[in-house]
């Protein structure tokens, strides 16, 4: 079963009328899914979707959400996902550039018209059809219609054609170093990389899945969506992340599986009503991102009792490369990504104990950058190794370090300064909630850091604080306190936004 057609068909044979998606008063089980997706697929069909074209699925994490994506590679399509936050001219770019011919999305998500900004941006001269998410239904564009009553025989023809190394997604990079790339995947990949991430966790049918990761993101779909197929638990996602609603869910539902960013399990642990809310049916955290503050993995296992916090790193070109296992020391958890995930390796670009850049090379690496082979051949190897852009270190048992992203290293007076282990620092700090540090120009040593925090600390605090752990060179040489630091879905901080202020 390595398409998701199979694993869909496998799923609602398996888990029958056990909940699949849990939305408010909703509730869809596994059996009403596959019948819901083979509906949608059937439409599609009809509309004129041909097997391999592109759809593209533009809103937030919500039951049509899931049914949009699984229909569009049962018909044999390609699923792009969009950023719900995205603007028309965003979207209107992923369009043009993969050629979709179908575009489903949330209009008047957040109060905008999504529909009105995607039609003036552009003439979208490759799409069909736009469709409603909230309603699942399909507007043929143009002056003809073109369509026609499809059969379910043939629906179920183009899902039995699907084969494992048809390219079953294009997921897009967040952008943060410049334009977005689209990373490529087959099925294969996709439900393989789930599977070793559901294997790796326990997850299991009895699991109840809140699913804060935006859909559009690898973190979302494939360890969402594909794990759910996969294992038979219950996902309940959420549109817009709000803290209250999230503890009150955890409470009600007795959630077990809460991945997410960092900054979900920070919001937890600084909310003011959660000491009168009973989280305690939370068993699995994993959570990553290029640093993770070690303070905060203590904090989970402390004051919010999960059973099992393990860190992961991953991204969208890969998914996930290393993770934690159920039975690491807490010291490993706190310290480290863990080690490559069944089917994975690395390597560190460094001799051995030395920080440098990560490559990592396996079953799960994208096949490569939508038409852009340069920008493919310059991030894989001749012998496929995926150059990550992320510094690290490997210990003796394969565990990694990340330390840091390449581009965020900054040279100050000769010694190079990586944000990273500084901002580790400061978050250990009375009054520092959250913290980013960038390099900025210097007259005298060339860049000198520059400290943005969410706190109560004040300036002086901050550099004296760091003067007492920190060599002399990596010590912040001015400080800005911020409401909340720019960051991505994703929860990586926009440091370029940061530079620019």
């Amino acid at each position: 079963m390595d398409t998701i057609p199979a694993i869909l068909r496998a799923a609602a044979e398996a888990y029958g009328d056990k909940p699949a998606y849990v939305d408010g008063d909703r509730t869809l089980s596994y059996a009403d899914l596959v019948d819901r997706v083979r509906e949608l697929a059937r439409r599609y069909v009809g509309h004129g979707l041909a097997a391999g074209e592109r759809v593209v699925v533009w809103g937030p994490n919500s039951i049509e959400w899931a049914i949009a994506a699984l229909a569009t590679t049962y018909a044999g399509a390609t699923l792009v996902p969009a950023n719900s936050r995205y603007t028309g001219h965003e979207v209107a770019d992923l369009v043009d550039r993969t050629g979709a011919t179908t575009v489903l999305l949330a209009d008047g998500f957040l109060g905008r018209s999504q529909l009105e900004e995607l039609r003036a941006a552009s003439e979208l001269p490759s799409v069909r059809v736009i469709g409603e998410l909230s309603t699942l239904s399909l507007d043929h564009r143009g002056e003809e219609r073109h369509v026609r009553e499809a059969t379910l025989a043939e629906v179920e023809a183009r899902a039995d054609a699907v084969s494992a190394d048809d390219v079953a997604d294009i997921l897009f990079t967040s952008g943060t170093t410049g334009r977005p790339k689209g990373a490529m995947s087959a099925h294969l990949q996709s439900i393989g990389v789930a599977r070793a991430w559901a294997e790796l966790g326990g997850v299991s049918a009895d699991d109840r899945y809140l699913v804060v990761n935006p859909f559009f993101h690898s973190f979302g779909y494939k360890i969402g969506i594909l794990v759910g197929l996969i294992t038979g638990c219950a996902l309940y996602p959420v549109a817009t992340f709000d803290i209250d609603e999230t503890m009150r869910l955890i409470e009600s539902e007795r959630i077990t599986l809460l991945p997410g960013a960092p900054t979900i399990y920070q919001s937890l642990l600084a909310a003011p009503g959660r000491s009168e809310r009973d989280l305690s049916s939370l068993r699995l955290a994993v959570t990553g991102a290029a640093v993770v503050p070690v303070v905060l993995i203590e904090r989970m296992r402390d004051e919010l009792a999960i059973d099992h916090v393990v860190t992961a790193f991953g991204m969208t070109e890969a998914v996930v490369v290393t993770m934690c296992r159920e039975g690491d020391s807490a010291e490993t958890v706190a310290t480290t990504c863990g080690r490559a995930i069944p089917g994975m390796e690395t390597r560190i670009d460094a001799s051995d104990g030395e920080a440098g850049e990560l490559l990592v090379r396996g079953d799960y690496v994208m096949l490569g950058y939508l038409d852009d082979p340069a920008a493919t051949a310059e991030a894989i190897d001749e012998d496929g190794w995926l150059h990550t852009g992320d510094v690290g270190v490997l210990d003796e048992h394969g565990n990694l370090r990340i330390t840091d992203r390449l581009k965020d290293m900054y040279i100050s007076g000769g010694f190079n300064v990586y944000p990273a282990e500084v901002e580790q620092t400061l978050m250990r700090m009375d009054g520092v909630q959250d913290v980013a540090v960038v390099g900025v120009p210097d007259e005298r040593l060339g860049e000198v850091g520059k400290a943005f925090i969410v706190g109560t600390a004040t300036a002086d605090e901050v550099i004296a604080f760091a003067k007492e752990r920190l060599a002399n060179f990596k010590v912040p040489r001015s400080v800005e306190t911020v409401d909340a630091l720019p960051r991505n879905l994703s929860g990586k901080v926009l440091k370029t936004e940061l530079r620019n202020t």
